[in-house]
């Protein structure tokens, strides 16, 4: 069963997020206190556990917010899902509207490991139905 490991803010962009448990979602915007939120397509930005493991088996000690992901998950194949796929994220619906992203720099997880895995296995969503979510709650696929 897919769940929610972490849901992670920050204050300002570039750095790494802080666990908080639980948090408000809203469309239009994203994460209420976070800094990546706004009236655009990457509102929330979700990465897996499994995608921060292969980071800490290089060496690295990361671990849920590390890598600047909002929601940090477990049990979800995140990458493999289409654009346009609604997920429930436990009460509150979003969609899927970007895979991965192009860094326009490179960021001190890259120096240190050589690689970095939010580019490629992290995802983001718009949020549609607003709620709060928190650490372990249940992600269910609604529409792929």
């Amino acid at each position: 069963m897919a769940r929610i490991v972490s849901v992670n803010i920050s204050d300002a962009k570039g750095e790494r997020k802080r666990a908080v448990g639980r948090a408000e979602l809203r469309p239009e915007h994203g994460i209420n206190g976070d800094a990546h939120a706004g009236k655009w397509h990457r509102q929330v930005s979700l990465l897996a556990r499994e995608s921060i493991d292969k980071m800490t088996d290089r060496g690295l000690d990361v671990g849920p917010g590390d890598l600047a992901e909002n929601v940090t998950t477990a049990g979800i194949d995140l990458p493999v899902l289409p654009i346009g796929t609604q997920l429930r994220l436990g009460r509150v619906l979003v969609e899927v509207t970007q895979i991965g992203k192009k860094c326009h720099s490179r960021c001190n997880i890259y120096y240190q490991a050589g690689d970095c895995v939010m580019p490629r296995e992290g995802i983001f969503v718009k949020v549609l139905e607003p709620g709060a979510v928190a650490a372990g709650d249940v992600i269910e696929v609604i529409e792929e």
